[in-house]
């Protein structure tokens, strides 16, 4: 199983890359990183498109043509609409979001920035991002770009990862330690 997910992400580092290629070379990047980010920001909010991206029940047919009428409509690149296309005739569509993660290291990495996942209790506000990318930043030396999600079972704080690296100042873990260390075993 370990290197048929292998295998996943070296086929969605090789299409990343390919895309990363061609967008920087057509001086487009920005605009495919706005695409990508559109295309993360609907999945997250549709059912129906995660499903129609994960399911093999959908014909290449379905999902060819399903996926280009919303890059259409959604006015996408030429470059974002082609390899959509090629990924539904490729029967790839399942590991889009993949791909797209991928392309954004390739793209933190030609800007020399890293990557933090900040989990928090609830939605941090501008000014708390602003301020935890700043402190990110003394830290690492490098421009910090956020990808943050909640959840509410953390009760307050945050938890960061950043490569290798993980901050751990949830309410939740420290009532945990706090517990452990009630007991004697900490």
């Amino acid at each position: 199983m370990a290197s048929k997910a292998s295998g996943i992400g070296e086929i969605a580092r090789r299409y990343a890359a390919a895309i990363f290629e061609l967008a920087t070379e057509k001086a487009e990047i920005d605009g495919v990183a706005d695409d990508f980010r559109r295309i993360q920001a609907m999945v997250e909010d549709s059912a129906d498109l995660k499903r129609l991206l994960k399911s093999p029940i959908f014909s290449r047919k379905e999902q060819a043509l399903a996926m280009a009428a919303l890059a259409k409509k959604a006015e996408f690149s030429d470059i974002t609409t082609n390899f959509i296309a090629l990924a539904a005739r490729n029967r790839r569509l399942f590991m889009l979001l993949d791909v797209i993660d991928r392309f954004f290291e390739h793209l933190s990495q030609q800007r020399g920035e890293v990557k933090a996942d900040v989990l928090s209790a609830a939605a941090l506000n501008k000014g708390q991002m602003a301020s935890l990318q700043e402190s990110l930043k003394k830290t690492f030396g490098k421009e910090v770009s956020l990808h943050t999600s909640v959840d509410a079972s953390l009760i307050g704080g945050l938890i960061v990862r950043v490569g290798s690296r993980m901050i751990d100042s949830s309410l939740r873990t420290k009532i945990q330690k706090l517990q452990l260390a009630m007991k004697g075993i900490g």
